[in-house]
């Protein structure tokens, strides 16, 4: 984590280092991840916490300052899975390899529950908002380098503004599971990265792409 993410977990109360006082911990952050995904961040309480773990609530103090703590910790080393990944422009098959990318970051998501969580968090918490939009200006600056580059060798299409392309990349991967909300079914994400790679390259083009790398 960058020194700014780390002043949102701030220093922990106690770090374990036996393997007992470890397992509690870690059972800490389970009934946590558990709790926050079920029932949401301002439902859960730190005694909640504890005793979906299994320790007394003084166990949970020992080991985190309050929920929010934990949260972050839950957190730590996650805020990218959150954004769009970098699509790799110049593979033989610029579809299929940013469906998988896509598949990836959606089950780490699936795994972490946590994006129910985050829009919560983010219009409460000033520090974290802050720390992801500096992670989505980051992922913004990489994606649009990338296109910038297949734009110099006239692989894009001529009239669109990279910076606008980029940023409904972001959107429409961000927002994907919100269209599993409002709509119900799951969504395709090689249909996701066909309808990315038509926003990037003309049709003649990613043929070109294919039959160049075969």
């Amino acid at each position: 984590m960058s020194e700014k993410e780390d002043l949102l977990v701030g220093e922990f109360p106690f770090i374990p280092r036996q393997v007992r006082a470890q397992q509690k911990r870690e059972a800490l952050l389970e009934s946590g991840q558990a709790l926050f995904t079920l029932n949401g961040y301002e439902q859960t309480t730190a005694k909640e916490i504890a005793a979906h773990a299994g320790v007394a609530t003084g166990t949970f103090y020992r080991y985190f300052s309050d929920k929010r703590q934990l949260l972050m910790a839950l957190l730590e080393d996650k805020i990218d899975n959150f954004l769009a990944p970098e699509p790799h422009w110049f593979s033989s098959n610029p579809e299929s390899v940013l469906a998988s990318l896509l598949e990836v970051r959606a089950r780490r998501l699936q795994q972490s529950g946590l994006y129910r969580v985050l829009p919560e968090i983010l219009s409460k918490d000033m520090e974290l908002a802050e720390v992801m939009k500096e992670a989505r200006l980051k992922i913004h600056e990489r994606i649009l380098f990338g296109l910038k580059q297949i734009n110099e060798k006239g692989l894009t299409w001529n009239d669109l503004d990279l910076d606008t392309v980029t940023w409904s990349i972001m959107v429409l991967v961000e927002n994907g599971h919100e269209k599993e909300k409002q709509s119900g079914n799951r969504v395709n994400y090689s249909e996701m990265a066909k309808v990315i790679c038509r926003m990037v390259f003309p049709p003649d083009i990613l043929e070109q792409l294919q039959n160049h790398n075969e």
